[in-house]
Formats: C-alpha cells, structure tokens, sequence
C-alpha cells in the first residue's frame, strides 16, 4: 500500500478527484493544499507519477489499514445553505429535521458538493427556484445541482455536459434528462432558469447562447470563478461569496 501525494488548487480538486478514481485509487483524503490517494497495487507507481506528473506528485508507503474507510471519513456530511443535507452515498447518518438529503458520490465526477462553487450554486438554488420552472443545468459534472432542483420541487429539469463520462456517471445516480453537449443544442425560449457552475472564461463564451435560451423573466446561476474574477457581459447581478470563489445570480433576463 502507498500513498500519492498531489499539489492542487481548490479549483482543480474535483476534476483531479475524478481521475485519482479512474486510476484505481482506494480512497482521497484533503490535506492543505493537496490531495492524497491510496492505492494498493504498488506495481503502479511509476505510472502514477508520469501520469500526474504536473501535481508535484510524492509517493509515501503506508502502514496496512482501511484507507477506503479513511478515505470515507474524510468526507462527513454537510449542510448546506437554509435547506440541504449533504450526504455520501455511503452515510447513514440520519437527515436532520427539515432538511433535504442531498446524495453526493466523491470522486464520480466533477461536483462533490464540497467546492465553494457547488454551495453556493446551491444556495441561489434555494433563493431562486420555483416549482413550475424549466431548469436548465449546463456544465452539469455528476448532477448534483440537477438533483438539488428537483429536490427543490422542480419537476422540469435538463442537464448537459460536454464530458460524455461525466454524463455516464451522472445518469446512474440523478433522475433528470440528460444530453451530452452544451447550451448552443437547446432550443431557443426554452429555459426559466439556467444554473452554469462552470469557468468565468466559459461564463464569458457562453453568455449569447445563454440570451438565447433564457424565457423572459427567467433568471440565471453563474459560478466557478473567484470573486476577483467574475465574466464580463451579465450587468446587474446579487453577489454570493464564499471563501473567495463568487456566484452571480440575475433575475429578469
């Protein structure tokens, strides 16, 4: 058993935790700055360290425990905003009175739950969702904020994604249509609201398609960038932050 330590920024924890579990990994745990993976197969080494060569990767031997189980408590359930419950697939602890449980599965894909981004995405969710709107979910990454508006009582949900593996994944666990693809495949007047965790270049790219799609009187959940770094091109929008990553909400397009 060894451990493979890799130097990541917040904003590359989801997308690296993804991979760590396509490469076989036992479990991660979150150290400053950095994750762990632990795998049982020391024959792989050498390739873990190519492979994730741009991470600064460190190889540590590991005494012979339960690192799945240690891996899994590093992922405690969480609460979020005013209404969600946080909780790994494998919790059992119970959801507290008035919550909502929010199944999260780490490592599946993009969008634990545990990011700034996803929280505070799920928070407008909170603010903004009525239960007669078509939600449209761009850059969906393991569906979570799909989930969390149909939780929410939205009964008219779309998500998509560019990465086909992530929709895979995604569509195992979260009841909602999905497409692998972007916003410019969705018909014109379409959406009530549209939620976007996704990059402030992507935000900035994407924000005609966005027009486009959005009814009148719809409004629009925009995040993944830090508070220094918002897309250009929205206006008028409610600020959420959160630990230095920003979240746009934008009533009445």
């Amino acid at each position: 058993m060894f451990s493979l330590l890799l130097v990541c920024s917040p904003a590359q924890e989801d997308a690296l935790i993804a991979e760590l579990h396509d490469a076989g990994t036992a479990g991660i745990t979150e150290e400053p700055g950095a994750l762990r993976a632990f795998f049982a197969d020391d024959a792989i080494g050498g390739e873990l360290l190519e492979r994730f060569a741009v991470f600064a990767p460190a190889i540590r031997r590991e005494p012979d425990v339960d690192w799945e189980q240690t891996a899994r408590d590093a992922w405690p359930p969480l609460l979020v905003g005013e209404r969600f419950f946080l909780a790994p697939a494998w919790s059992v602890e119970p959801t507290p009175v008035g919550r909502l449980r929010l199944e999260t599965h780490p490592g599946m894909a993009c969008g634990t739950g545990w990011h700034p981004c996803t929280q505070l995405c799920l928070e407008a969710l909170e603010r903004t969702v009525r239960h007669a709107m078509t939600v449209l979910d761009v850059g969906s990454g393991s569906g979570i904020l799909s989930d969390a508006a149909r939780l929410l009582g939205v009964n008219n949900v779309l998500a998509c994604d560019v990465d086909f593996d992530a929709l895979l994944t995604a569509r195992e666990h979260v009841g909602v249509p999905m497409f692998a693809g972007s916003v410019n495949a969705v018909r014109s007047n379409t959406a009530d609201l549209i939620v976007a965790n996704i990059s402030s270049a992507a935000g900035e790219e994407l924000a005609p398609e966005f027009d486009r799609v959005r009814r009148p009187g719809s409004a629009l959940i925009l995040s993944g960038f830090t508070k220094e770094d918002p897309p250009d091109g929205y206006g008028e929008c409610e600020l959420l932050v959160k630990e230095g990553w920003a979240c746009l909400i934008q009533r009445g397009g």
